[in-house]
């Protein structure tokens, strides 16, 4: 399947080019010198983001589900849900945490997840963020990024197929070849 020409409004990303980007990502926290003890990734858009540094780096993995696309199979932005506990291996979090997340558009998540995480986790002593885009729409800039995005475009991920997949429709998503759309 051809995928669609990228232009001011829509940046269409495929799989090879979203592992390359964390790849990037993981090279350019390195380059940085800056040490850190685990890695925090947003669920949902961090979820991939944040398994994959935590493998390159052999860190901990901790989750923090944040909800906020929800309408509109995820295009549209409403309120801002953050989960009361964080999961994580290998103890609680503490030290020096790798924020991680996909993008950066308003900057209200990692804003308001930065303070959640003063509140509630004294153990944690400095926290930097990492993603993917960063939009220039945001009021909050990423410690690290791939890619600057000045027009704002929407970000057309390799999964979002499955946004709109339901169990009921999986028999005919494999036959006609899932693996074209995601």
């Amino acid at each position: 399947m051809n995928t669609p020409q990228n232009d001011d409004k829509n940046l269409w990303v495929s799989w090879d080019e979203y592992h390359r980007l964390i790849e990037q990502l993981a090279l350019a926290v390195h380059e940085s010198g800056w040490q850190f003890d685990k890695i925090l990734c947003l669920a949902r858009g961090g979820l991939r983001v944040g398994d994959q540094l935590a493998r390159i780096y052999d860190v901990p993995l901790g989750i923090l589900a944040t909800s906020s696309y929800r309408e509109a199979e995820g295009t549209l932005r409403g309120d801002l849900d953050i989960a009361q506990y964080i999961t994580i291996t290998r103890g609680a979090l503490s030290g020096r945490v790798l924020l991680v997340d996909d993008l950066v558009d308003s900057g209200v998540t990692l804003e308001k997840v930065g303070r959640h995480l003063q509140e509630r986790y004294p153990g944690v002593t400095e926290v930097k963020s990492a993603v993917l885009w960063f939009k220039a729409c945001s009021h909050v800039k990423p410690d690290f990024y791939v890619k600057y995005l000045p027009t704002n475009p929407w970000i057309h991920q390799p999964f979002e197929g499955y946004d709109t997949l339901r169990p009921h429709n999986l028999a005919a998503w494999i036959k006609r070849g899932s693996n074209e759309s995601c």
